[in-house]
């Protein structure tokens, strides 16, 4: 997921000033002689994907294991497709074989991060490559975060950074899920317990489009790529929370200013009722089944990820202090409102009160 520090400086360090001759071919290669050729006229077209030479290593090591980690549960995911519709198994029989996941989820990722890295560039801000987070098991990865050094100071620029990576994420991830509906199959639920994935307003009107009515009893067995787009629009729902340093709460400071610190106490609050809510609701419908204790105890732990969730944010807030203050004199263009609308339009359409579900039939 994506929980990320994006504060940054108004104006990088270095970028004022006339341009500088280059040096000699045989001076040593320094972080200074190193951003000296970014403001000669060669190096100006490259400014806004620039980052020192000395602070690529460790994001591309991080990049390369997190490739190698998403193929290997994209190979489970492939494995676990061929159980469930009878297809083959894969046609290597090695982790290459997860590369349809594995190349949709780190392509919806990367162009997430990007967003923000080439909007923070425009603004002038520093920032760092992105630094993604591998892990063997769950998703293969914990997405991914980006460094920036300072504060950002201006409503416009909180609002492109925080609006650029759910949007530009979002133009990879739909037409991924709208291929991996058309590779999914639909067939009767099976008898055995499984795993339920949350059904969004946009993720339905996805499945109604791409395959048609579903009949009752049956379900759309995902594809591995399907779920890789999936799993990018619960990460982008995730971010869109307008709460403390996630995209949704630089969008929503952005937007409304000082009154940000009222609407994110409103949606902590919202993500506990939630959370008690859907727990309530699932776990009261298996003790009405008569169900045993195992079943009653795993309904009513349903919702116990957004009690997580409102957790690890408030944490967040009490550690960070809050969303750092921009100026509240600055206002938004009507182009720029439209923006932060969207990104709330699209929070909207990606919501799932329940992400996952196991299911006893």
């Amino acid at each position: 997921m994506s929980a990320r520090d994006r504060t940054g400086t108004p104006v990088p360090e270095g970028d004022a000033g006339p341009p500088e001759p280059a040096p000699p071919a045989s001076a040593e290669e320094t972080p200074s002689n190193w951003r000296r050729r970014l403001r000669t006229p060669l190096g100006a077209a490259a400014r806004l994907v620039a980052v020192e030479p000395r602070r690529v290593f460790v994001p591309v090591l991080l990049f390369a294991a997190t490739v190698l980690s998403t193929l290997y549960v994209g190979r489970l995911f492939v494995e676990a497709y061929a159980i469930e519709v009878g297809g083959p198994p894969g046609e290597t029989g090695t982790i290459l074989d997860g590369w349809p996941y594995a190349a949709a989820l780190l392509g919806i990722l990367l162009c997430h991060e990007m967003g923000h890295f080439l909007a923070a560039r425009v603004h002038g801000i520093p920032v760092s490559l992105p630094y993604f987070i591998p892990v063997p098991f769950f998703f293969g990865t914990f997405g991914a975060v980006i460094r920036t050094r300072g504060r950002i100071r201006s409503r416009a620029a909180l609002l492109d950074v925080g609006a650029a990576g759910p949007l530009a994420g979002m133009a990879v991830a739909v037409p991924c899920m709208i291929a991996g509906l058309a590779l999914s199959e639909v067939r009767p639920l099976p008898a055995e317990p499984y795993q339920l994935e949350g059904q969004s307003l946009l993720y339905a009107l996805l499945k109604r489009l791409v395959v048609g009515p579903i009949p009752e009893g049956h379900d759309v067995f995902l594809h591995p790529l399907a779920w890789a787009a999936w799993i990018g629009f619960l990460v982008t729902m995730i971010n869109l929370i307008p709460v403390g340093q996630l995209d949704g709460g630089h969008v929503a400071y952005a937007l409304f200013g000082r009154r940000y610190a009222q609407v994110s106490r409103w949606a902590h609050r919202a993500l506990v009722a939630l959370g008690v809510g859907t727990g309530t609701y699932f776990g009261v419908q298996a003790v009405l089944a008569g169900r045993d204790a195992a079943d009653v105890a795993a309904e009513f732990a349903v919702g116990g990820n957004w009690l997580v969730w409102a957790a690890i944010l408030w944490i967040m807030n009490r550690a960070t202090r809050g969303h750092p203050p921009v100026d509240d004199e600055d206002r938004l263009t009507p182009g720029r409102v439209v923006l932060g609308s969207t990104c709330v339009v699209v929070f909207v359409l990606l919501f799932m009160s329940v992400p996952l579900r196991a299911v006893t039939p």
